[in-house]
């Protein structure tokens, strides 16, 4: 079977421009390239297709009964590609078009609600379409720009942004603890009804922290959820401990109507992440979307350093 010579769209494209003008000079000035290029161009057209595309004389240039018809068939689809060019090259530069965010059911609250609010407003031309929920949703599979992520990262392909991290407390609320003991260490919450986030059979493993110390606990309870607004909810009503991010419980600490138990213990740091399929030909909408995220004063998590290194931590047992 004879094999087909593939002809160079650029050459194609210089012939369109040589025909619109009819002069290789004033085509080779518009697209700033010698003449002797732009003659090269069409001479190597004509021989890849083997017709005469351009009747040269001395006085003028026209274009043969075959050169009509090939820039009539060319010269349209060109102009779509050019289209689409200008339109892929406007989206890349401006802030427009549709932005797929994905985030855990942690900051579907006010805040964050004011944050995309403010961001939209200020980005009119960029369509939000946000997804709430603790799923780790694929987002090449999903189509989604970019995600939020409390915790261990469990796709290693997406790109990765520190953007701050979360701990939590040991509190409950004064209801709670009338008449019974205060834990004093963390296995004393083995004896206390606990409100469980996630869990099977109510039950889970609290990992506190103290400094270099470790403690793991098992624990258990009357109610288990799995968001952090219904927990905070059940542990404010007095159904047992909980183990609250610092956004669910800092206000009520200040105020008395939750009291922080094992003040020298907290979870150890909750690392919040942006992610994103890639980094390359970023698009100016998630460009600015991602600035506008590191910039924005978030209840939801704490702007710490990145942690160093440190010795192999103390392990207590329950």
């Amino acid at each position: 079977m004879q094999k087909l010579n593939m002809v160079n769209l650029n050459d194609i494209a210089v012939f369109v421009k040589v025909a619109q003008f009819k002069s290789f000079s004033r085509a080779a000035q518009a697209m700033s390239m010698p003449v002797s290029t732009v003659s090269r161009a069409v001479s190597n057209l004509e021989e890849q297709l083997g017709v005469t595309l351009l009747q040269r004389t001395t006085r003028k240039l026209s274009l043969t009964g075959q050169g009509r018809d090939y820039y009539n068939q060319c010269n349209g689809p060109l102009s779509d590609l050019y289209d689409a060019e200008s339109v892929l090259t406007q989206i890349q530069k401006n802030p427009e078009g549709m932005l797929r965010i994905t985030a855990p059911v942690i900051m579907g609250q006010e805040p964050f609600y004011k944050f995309l609010s403010d961001f939209q407003s200020n980005y009119p031309k960029i369509k939000i379409d946000l997804f709430i929920t603790n799923s780790y949703l694929d987002l090449i599979a999903e189509n989604l720009d970019v995600g939020i992520r409390f915790g261990g990262l469990r796709d290693s392909t997406l790109i990765t942004k520190r953007i701050g991290a979360s701990i939590r407390y040991v509190v409950a609320a004064p209801d709670y603890l009338k008449g019974r003991p205060l834990p004093s260490k963390p296995r004393d919450l083995m004896q206390h009804q606990c409100v469980i986030l996630g869990g099977r059979n109510n039950e889970t493993e609290w990992e506190l922290v103290n400094g270099r110390k470790t403690a793991k606990i098992q624990v258990a309870g009357p109610i288990a959820s799995r968001d952090f607004q219904s927990v905070s909810d059940f542990t404010y009503r007095g159904h047992g401990i909980g183990l609250l991010p610092m956004t669910y419980c800092d206000e009520q600490i200040r105020n008395g109507t939750l009291i922080r138990l094992l003040p020298e213990w907290s979870s150890p740091e909750i690392v919040v992440h942006t992610v994103y399929p890639t980094r390359k030909f970023l698009p100016s909408r998630l460009h600015v979307f991602l600035e506008a995220l590191k910039a924005w004063k978030s209840p939801f998590w704490l702007f710490l350093p990145i942690p160093k290194k440190t010795e192999e931590p103390d392990t207590l047992k329950n």
